[in-house]
Order: structure tokens, then sequence, then C-alpha cells
């Protein structure tokens, strides 16, 4: 196939182009960076620019795999593309729904309302402007030519937010010298992580495909607790796991989810759960196949070492976990 990957130098889009040129396909990458895998064609533009897919536009392509958040990006693709494009590949993502709470909630559950502006200003925005990039797709492609990939938490080996990284490099390399790791007590919390790779390969299945869709892709969804002791096993810890309740984990001013001083995957709102517990039996019947997590954090604690990549984006500080373990010891 001809495929045309617009971004290919980050993370998700890189993994992609890839994939793309193990499989032996032609591939173009369209971006603003320089980072594309060996055996890709670089088109560097910027997107913001309405002329940005002129160099492309007039060339024939077997499918598009767009991963923009940015609906004025979307709308001048589509524009551009729907003519010399016969598929056009949009991965999206949860955020999209309306609500997080229901288990199991599938594909038809209600969605936000779109983004009523071109350009995605404040984080709180993000699923409004994938809903409007999602429906720039289909409105341009039609159903048929169209698939929407609404992603759930994406994770495995160099993946930039830290997420995937942080319990399997905190159980390699303990911050105290009795090997004690500080965990949330979060028993009945929702995990779910698609490893990057298996989204790929799976994107690269529907772009040869002959119908359009829209699924949800997750990683199974296992409570929190499991996903601990997955990380554990893949790195053989051995020492203490320090389980301390939520609410005091709050007040000592520990954070949820991602970032500088977080527990990374770990929220307390239970209105939340749904989140990580999506229905994928769609695109489990289009094709998509799960490596076991156990080897997504094996994968990532083999690559993402500290020192290789740097400092992780996301979690405890060595300090900052010393100090909640002497504080919550009394």
């Amino acid at each position: 196939m001809r495929i045309l990957v617009l971004g290919g130098t980050a993370w998700l889009g890189h993994t992609i182009a890839a994939a793309s040129v193990r499989g032996g396909h032609q591939v173009t990458c369209l971006a603003r960076g320089t980072g594309v895998p060996p055996g890709v064609r670089l088109v560097r533009a910027d997107r913001d620019q309405d002329s940005a897919l002129a160099e492309v536009a007039t060339e024939r392509w077997d499918a598009v795999i767009d991963v923009a958040r940015q609906p004025a990006h979307v709308r001048r693709a589509v524009r551009d593309l729907r003519d010399t494009a016969d598929r056009y590949l949009f991965v999206s993502t949860g955020n999209v729904y309306a609500s997080q709470a229901e288990i199991g909630a599938d594909e038809d559950a209600e969605l936000l309302p779109p983004l009523s502006t071109e350009v995605m200003e404040a984080p709180e925005d993000y699923g409004p402007a994938k809903v409007a990039c999602e429906n720039a797709v289909i409105e341009g492609f039609g159903p048929e030519r169209s698939v929407i990939a609404r992603a759930g938490l994406i994770g495995g080996p160099g993946d930039p937010s830290g997420r995937t990284s942080y319990w399997v490099q905190r159980f390699a390399s303990p911050s105290n010298d009795a090997g004690a790791v500080l965990v949330p007590h979060a028993p009945h919390f929702p995990t779910a992580l698609i490893d990057v790779r298996d989204l790929a390969e799976w994107l690269l299945l529907l772009a040869g495909g002959h119908h359009g869709g829209i699924f949800n892709a997750f990683g199974a969804s296992i409570p929190f607790p499991e996903h601990i002791d997955i990380a554990r096993v893949v790195t053989g810890h051995t020492g203490p796991v320090v389980a301390v309740p939520e609410r005091w984990l709050l007040e000592q001013g520990g954070r949820q989810w991602s970032g500088e001083r977080s527990l990374p995957l770990w929220l307390v709102d239970r209105d939340w759960y749904g989140m990580n517990a999506r229905s994928t039996t769609r695109a489990i019947a289009a094709g998509l196949r799960l490596r076991p997590l156990r080897e997504t954090l094996a994968d990532t604690a083999a690559q993402d070492l500290p020192g290789v990549h740097g400092p992780l984006d996301a979690g405890l500080t060595d300090d900052e976990e010393r100090s909640l373990l002497d504080t919550f010891a009394g």
C-alpha cells in the first residue's frame, strides 16, 4: 500500500510509520519534524498553513493515517485528500465520550459536543476537539471510507508521558535501602493500557480493509493492583509494597494520573472508573490483537531505564517517595 502518515516524527506516528515500513508498504510522513524511521519519505510541512498538504494532495494514496488533535488540521487534510485517498484512518480518543463513569460502555455512548472553534487552546478542550475531528473525517470521506479508532491510554517502550515507565522503574530502582515502594490503595480502580505497537499494527490491518467503522481501541481492563503486581514480577522486586489510603495520599499533596508528584495511572473519582473499562468487542472482531501486559511492561523496563531517556515526566522523585514513606510510618 501507499500510506500517508500525517505526523510520523513523534511517538505514535513514528511507531505507525515504522510498522508500515516493516510491512513492506511505501510510506510518506508529512510533519514539521525530521525524525522519521529509516525507509520513510519525509515531506516537511506546517499543518497550520492552509497549503500544507499541497505536495502530497496530487498523489494517490491507499490510506491516510492521521493522529492530529486540531480540527483545522483535519478539516484541511480531508478537503485536500478526499479525492486522492481511498481511506482515512483517524486516531481519536476515549476522551470524546460525555461520561466516563459507565463500565463496559461501547461506541454508541453519548459524545461530548464538538469544539466550536478550529483550534484547541486548552487541555480541557481535547475531547471536544477530537469529536470535531471525527466529524470532519466522516463528513468528508463517508462512513465506508473512514476509520475512527478511539484509543484508550497508549503505552509501551518509549512512552513520552512516563506513565508506562514509572512503576517498572520504581520497582527496578527503589528509592530506599529497604526496597519499599509506595502505592495507592485502590483495589477497584480499573486500568487499561494498549501497547503502541499493537495499535499501530491494527491500524495497518484496517488500512488494507474494505470497510469503515468506529472502534474503541483499549487494552484489557484489569484492577490497579494487578498492574502493580505485574510491574513487580517483570522487575523481580521483592521488597515491601506500602499501600496507603487514597485520602491520606491526597492530603499529602500526591497527584493523580500523570505529571509531577503523581502516582501514575491512579484516579480516585468513581465518575472516571469507566474510562479504562470500555467495550472493545467491535475492535477485537475487527482484528485487534493485544499482547500480554507483562510483555509490554518487560519491554518498557528493558528500554526506558534512567539515564537513557532522562527523568520521567510522571511520578514521584526518590526524595518525594522517601518523604511520604517516612511520614506514613510516623
